[in-house]
């Protein structure tokens, strides 16, 4: 029987997994951080898809018939040339392999874009993610798909205004576990100022990368006090609307857990013992430290290579 992987460059897509796990707790995982070669953001698309295509088959060759994508930069850089080029390839080898079950490749990007219609009110949308992300527009991309610019059942999200932000500085707080700290509020403050500045109307702000759940408490603090601070510091008009955070989580639990129900095909594969396992391509020791504390309980990982 099968289990179900998740892959991240680093240590966000932990969020992803809690969750996952939280709404589907019965199925066994498998857990792969490529913490060695992180962060995937600062290198070039080849590089990204490489590297993702290795954490995939090596999730594929250790009995995951689903991985998970628990990566906005994966996500937005490997998924589509994954499913489209290689995928065929990896099925048909298993079929003459004859390893008759199939397997699938899924991101967090899409379950995300497809929560944005019933929140927003102003339609005025914010997109916080690493530069990476921003670069390649992804999310803009898919929410202009959702959004009449090519079919769609869904005519309130035509209106849609994008701004995104690059956020460089919350990826390496979060991991340097100073995103608790007094330092964190400014940067916290510096790019949420911006996007606000760029479009005061933004009703709806959706965090573009797994890391920043752990930042969401103190995001939405600043948002609910930002009326109160200095003109001169951020003028802001007196009718800004309320701001909604959208963590991927939740999302891509609920996600999954519907395809699941859809797709018998995979979800009769999957063991339901309960487990989960992690593997690192870092010092194992330090990813069960870090690992721990992102989830609150304990972490034992072991070192794997995928070169």
């Amino acid at each position: 029987m099968a289990k179900i992987g998740v892959f991240d460059s680093g240590y966000g897509g932990l969020t992803i997994l809690d969750a996952i796990r939280k709404e589907l707790p019965r199925y066994d995982y498998l857990y792969l951080g490529d913490n060695a070669r992180a962060p995937y953001g600062t290198h070039s698309f080849d590089v990204i898809y490489r590297y993702t295509l290795q954490a995939v088959k090596y999730l594929f060759e250790h009995d995951c018939t689903l991985v998970i994508l628990a990566c906005n930069t994966a996500s937005a850089k490997a998924l589509r040339t994954i499913q489209q080029n290689d995928l065929p390839v990896i099925n048909a080898e298993r079929m003459k392999e004859l390893k008759h079950e199939r397997v699938n490749v899924l991101g967090v990007i899409r379950p995300t874009v497809e929560a944005v219609p019933a929140i927003t009110k102003t339609g005025h949308v914010g997109i916080l993610a690493t530069p990476a992300t921003v670069s390649s527009e992804s999310y803009v991309l898919e929410l202009e798909k959702l959004a009449g610019y090519r079919d769609t059942e869904i005519p309130e999200c035509r209106k849609l205004v994008i701004t995104q932000q690059a956020c460089p500085l919350w990826v390496p707080l979060i991991e340097a576990g100073e995103h608790n700290g007094p330092g964190a509020k400014y940067f916290i403050g510096k790019y949420l100022r911006e996007i606000l500045a760029k479009d005061p109307q933004i009703d709806t702000l959706v965090l573009g990368c797994t890391h920043y759940p752990l930042m969401k408490e103190r995001i939405d603090n600043w948002l609910e006090f930002r009326h109160e601070l200095d003109e001169s510091e951020f003028p802001l008009p007196v009718d800004s609307p309320k701001v909604t955070t959208i963590a991927q989580g939740e999302l891509e639990a609920k996600s999954l857990a519907d395809y699941l129900r859809r797709h018998s095909e995979y979800r009769d594969q999957l063991s339901t013992n309960g487990t989960c396992s992690y593997l690192t391509t870092e010092n194992a020791d330090r990813f069960s430290q870090s690992a721990s504390n992102f989830l609150a309980s304990p972490v034992q990982a072991e070192h794997i290579d995928l070169e």
